[in-house]
């Protein structure tokens, strides 16, 4: 049982799964905030994103920096909903690394949506031009191609959204 009323929401699902439009309603719930991967790596790192080496290079760095933020910001009672990938077991550790410094609850939301859904949402994504991060296909498959499922062994909450119950902003 938590000491402090604050929840670490984590996320886990493929590119254009739903995970930003899912941690945006999250973040809708009073003392809640919203801390996005996307937008930290845009506004710091955009001009050195070009491949997936890039990024894990730069979200290394953020990751680093955003750890003892996001401790610091549950243990001062307010929740957080993490928008950034816990799609392997190196960033779930990250992330469980940020939940022993703190006395919190915490959710890990997997995501359940086909590569067709997928790559549709990202479609249209791409299209519209409002994401920071226009994502080939091609690159949608080499991501996905590390995504390792969370298992109930590693210790996390987990809840699971079927892509029905998803839905794209």
């Amino acid at each position: 049982m938590s000491t402090t009323s604050s929840t670490l929401h984590m996320l886990f699902g493929k590119i254009a799964s739903g995970k930003s439009t899912l941690a945006t309603r999250l973040s809708a719930a009073p003392g809640t905030v919203l801390m996005a991967e996307d937008v930290w790596l845009d506004a710091l790192f955009a001009d050195e994103l070009k491949s997936l080496q890039d990024y894990a290079r730069c979200s290394k760095k953020l990751r680093h920096v955003m750890g003892p933020h996001v401790a610091a910001v549950l243990n001062a009672g307010v929740s957080v909903v993490l928008d950034f990938p816990a799609n392997t077991v190196a960033q779930r550790a990250w992330m469980r690394d940020i939940l022993t410094r703190t006395e919190t609850a915490h959710e890990l939301h997997v995501l359940d949506a086909s590569d067709e859904v997928c790559l549709a949402r990202l479609r249209a994504r791409n299209a519209a031009g409002d994401h920071p991060f226009a994502v080939s296909e091609a690159q949608f498959h080499e991501f996905s191609s590390y995504l390792t499922a969370p298992t109930r062994d590693e210790g996390f909450n987990l809840v699971f959204h079927h892509e029905t119950g998803i839905t794209s902003a």
